[in-house]
């Protein structure tokens, strides 16, 4: 007896197509005859981490990563040991990349130079190795957000030259280590494309080829428990979202990635605005806000700071520079600019 296309019941279809991150980057740089192989080696060294941080999550209960390693990091948090782990292997797959000249991290407070094996190096990369680390030990789902820039010819790869806006990356995107390990991939004016980690091949795969979110759709996600220092805009539009004819969801994990993960499939809204507490806001600009912003607007959403400005365009001030932002659906996102434009707040 069969069951419809799915070949007889109790058999597994397989799959003899199957689209690697590896076959993809390669496909890609084929359409490209000015590529030089650069960027699809620096890929290649990035998904790399992206394993080896995925194994260490998947152990860290039986080999004891849990817990502080008794630091804190650059930006005033307390660090995981397996924030300190996962920092080491990103910082190594970069270097060894050969394509790298420099990298920011969430865990390090100067610029590391990764130019030692290629002094010619173009490419630097931003990211939050562990982002949602404090959500660890409950198991939460917690991942890696990244942004690649292609500095100019004879760059030197200093701080000055890496305040770029979200406008200049060349690629971006997130890697999330749940349930699964999905690995989210953009790259500039292009779709974007997700991947999942399958275990037993040792290999990311196309499972969910050019994303597209829904324009709307009555779901958000923010803190409230920060409510008593919000603005007054901010306030008006949760307000509005629970007093409509059909009440949004509520749905927040305090973890970005896991949180921007469920909104880019879903659609809805996520906040987490600047506010009393936080004047420039919580989120840092260079390797969480501008990448998750391309991410969103290349999958037909918006993403604005809380100034209402265009995330991709803002320009840090500072490498660890922060920022409030508001990313999802492009008419959830329309109506937070609407508000603030009653109370005078417009880009």
């Amino acid at each position: 007896m069969s069951n419809g296309d799915a070949g007889p019941v109790g058999h597994e279809q397989v799959n003899t197509n199957i689209v690697t991150l590896t076959r993809f980057l390669t496909e890609e740089q084929t359409k490209h005859k000015e590529a030089t192989g650069d960027f699809t080696l620096l890929c290649h060294a990035l998904q790399f981490s992206f394993k080896s941080i995925a194994y260490y999550i998947r152990r860290a209960s039986l080999i004891n990563l849990g817990g502080l390693a008794g630091s804190v990091n650059e930006t005033g948090d307390d660090q995981k040991k397996l924030d300190v782990i996962g920092n080491d292997l990103f910082i190594a797959a970069m270097k060894s990349s050969g394509r790298v000249k420099v990298l920011v991290s969430e865990e390090e407070e100067e610029l590391i130079p990764c130019d030692q094996l290629n002094p010619n190096a173009r490419y630097a990369v931003a990211c939050d190795p562990i982002d949602g680390s404090s959500n660890l030990d409950a198991g939460v789902s917690v991942g890696t957000i990244f942004g690649v820039f292609k500095l100019a010819e004879g760059s030197k790869g200093t701080k000055q030259e890496l305040l770029l806006p979200g406008t200049e990356l060349v690629a971006a995107g997130f890697t999330m280590y749940g349930a699964s390990t999905q690995l989210v991939l953009t790259m500039k004016d292009g779709p974007v494309n997700g991947f999942t980690m399958d275990t037993s091949l040792g290999e990311f795969i196309l499972t969910h080829p050019d994303m597209k979110m829904p324009k709307k759709r009555s779901i958000y996600s923010c803190n409230e428990g920060n409510s008593k220092y919000w603005h007054e805009p901010v306030l008006e539009w949760v307000d509005s979202l629970k007093q409509a004819e059909k009440p949004y969801s509520a749905r927040y994990i305090g973890s970005m990635v896991a949180d921007a993960y469920r909104t880019l499939l879903y659609g809805g809204i996520f906040a987490y605005p600047a506010d009393k507490k936080s004047p420039k806001g919580k989120l840092r600009i260079l390797y969480e806000c501008a990448p998750m912003a391309m991410v969103f607007e290349n999958a037909g959403g918006q993403a604005i700071d809380s100034n209402m400005r265009r995330m991709v365009e803002v320009v840090p001030e500072s490498i660890h520079d922060r920022s409030g932002i508001f990313l999802g659906s492009y008419d959830e996102v329309q109506k937070v600019i609407e508000i603030h434009k009653k109370h005078g707040i417009s880009a």
